[in-house]
Formats: structure tokens, sequence, C-alpha cells
């Protein structure tokens, strides 16, 4: 019998921009995403014997049938290697679900490099990216280390140039999101109904080639997210909250992905109890909050 346990990080899109509707449907983005030092733990283990793979979960709200990533990589692993031997997954999840931090991304890229370890059969990191885009959008990003720039619908990935991620690494992050989820489909949804919502091709990628080439420049200016116009029509309880941390502790949140999760980029040595405080306030006490970061 052989065990492989992987940590599976979460993510924040510290730009998001999202910049017109594609002919299959998808949407054109472009997006700095950085993973977090905080995440799920994906343990993995073969008997040695063949057949699907199963799922265990100690969150009761996660899927373990075919629909979660998890399966669905270990299935889309084994058409394209042939290996089909039987892994039994066990997934702890920390990352909330609805909370736009790719909590579902990442243990699916989790799944396909537990899959190669254990079945010895190495994708190698252009396999893997096509395997990953299959999957989701989000996919692809996990399948590198560090911050990364997202284009087309999320499977051109480019790591950041060395001076600008470390810019990013080590940087705190107070996430917090409230008893409520998004569904991703929901809010591009809501974007695609107001086209004038989206966001400029050409002037994101100045402003991201500016950012990255400007050693002075702070995390703080890459800033940025489309969706959240859309999610912020519907979900009053988002702005309101953003708002507030705004006018007590002037400090600027913002949204990750599609949302309902936002963050903030705490600076060094800043007490992050008083912002904790004001969240709880407004949100109560099921409300997330946690500190990581940037990855």
């Amino acid at each position: 019998m052989q065990t492989v346990t992987l940590f599976s990080p979460a993510k924040v899109n510290l730009s998001l921009a999202i910049t017109g509707r594609r002919t299959d449907g998808f949407h054109e983005l472009i997006s700095v995403v950085a993973p977090l030092t905080w995440g799920d733990t994906l343990r993995a283990t073969w008997s040695g014997e063949t057949g699907p793979a199963t799922l265990v979960c100690d969150a009761p709200w996660v899927p373990t049938d075919g629909t979660n990533l998890i399966l669905r990589a270990a299935e889309a692993f084994a058409e394209a290697t042939g290996w089909r031997g039987r892994v039994a997954f066990g997934l702890e999840k920390r990352i909330p679900v609805g909370a736009g931090l790719g909590g579902g991304s990442g243990n699916a890229v989790a799944a396909l490099r537990a899959l190669e370890a254990l079945s010895g059969v190495a994708l190698g990191l252009e396999r893997r990216l096509v395997l990953a885009a299959g999957l989701g959008s989000d996919c692809p990003l996990f399948c590198h280390d560090g911050p990364v720039l997202m284009r087309g619908r999320g499977e051109h990935i480019r790591p950041l140039g060395a001076e600008a991620a470390a810019r990013l690494r080590g940087r705190r992050v107070l996430l917090f999101k409230p008893d409520f989820g998004v569904a991703t489909a929901e809010a591009y949804a809501a974007l695609a109904a107001r086209p004038e919502w989206y966001t400029g091709a050409a002037a994101e990628v100045a402003r991201l080639a500016a950012w990255e080439a400007s050693a002075g420049a702070s995390a703080e200016e890459l800033l940025f997210n489309t969706l959240e116009q859309p999610v912020f029509a519907k979900w009053f309880a988002l702005p309101a909250m953003l708002a507030w941390l705004r006018e007590r502790h002037g400090v600027e949140a913002r949204m990750s992905g599609s949302g309902s999760a936002c963050f903030l980029l705490l600076l060094p040595g800043q007490d992050e109890a008083p912002l904790v405080q004001t969240i709880r306030e407004g949100w109560g006490a099921e409300a997330f909050v946690h500190i990581a970061q940037v990855g």
C-alpha cells in the first residue's frame, strides 16, 4: 500500500480583468493570481488494485461523487495515461466553497500530482497543464509555484518575473467571507448581461506590464476585479463591508475571483484584530476569517 499527502493551496486574484465573452461561451480574462501558504490537504492511497477512484472528505457540504474535480481529475489521468489504479482520496477541507479562492481547482491539480507519484507516470508540466485546463479555468495556475499572469480563459499561464514575484511573496493576507457563497456561473452571467462593464484588454495589458517593470510598484497597485460590479450589484453585504472597512480603518479590501471571499493585504506589523472585529460585527460569528501569506 502506498500513500502520498499533498498540500492544496488557496489562491487570490490580485487583479482580475474580464475583457469579453468568447465564442465558446467562456470569458477572456487577464489576471495576476497568487497561491497562498494556506489551503486543503489531500491524501491519496493505492492498495495495488485497479478500479475507479473514491473520495471521502471531512466537510459534509463537499460532494464526493463524480462531480468533484478530484474524481474528474482521476478519470482524466486514467484516460490520458492508461493507468487505472483504484486510488482512495481523503480530503481535509479548509478552503470554503463558493469563495473564489480556487479550492476545487487546486484539489484537482493536487490529485493529478498524487496520481503521478503513485503510478510512476510523470506527466511533465505541458501534459499536466493540458489536463488541468480540461478540468477548469482556474486549474492550470496551480501547476506553477508562485504568482502567475493568467490569460485566455485561464489556460495561458506565465510566471511573474523574479523581482515582481518577490514583491508579492510573503505578504500577509486577511481573508474573509460571509456565510454565503457566489456561484461562478451566476457572476459571469450577470457580467455578460452588462457588456459595458467589461474591461479594455489593451489598457489592462499595459497596466500590468508597467507594474511588473517598475521595481518600486507595490502589490496594492495591482488590485482590481471586473467581477465586483455585477456581484456587488446583487450581494449588497460585500460592498457594504468593504466600505465599512475603508471608513473605519482606511484600508482597501477587494473581492477574489467571483467571490464571495474578499481579502486585504496587510502591512508589515499591522494589527489585524480591529479589522477582524469589524468583520465580525458586520457579518456575525458565522463569517469565515483567516490570515495567510502569499506563497
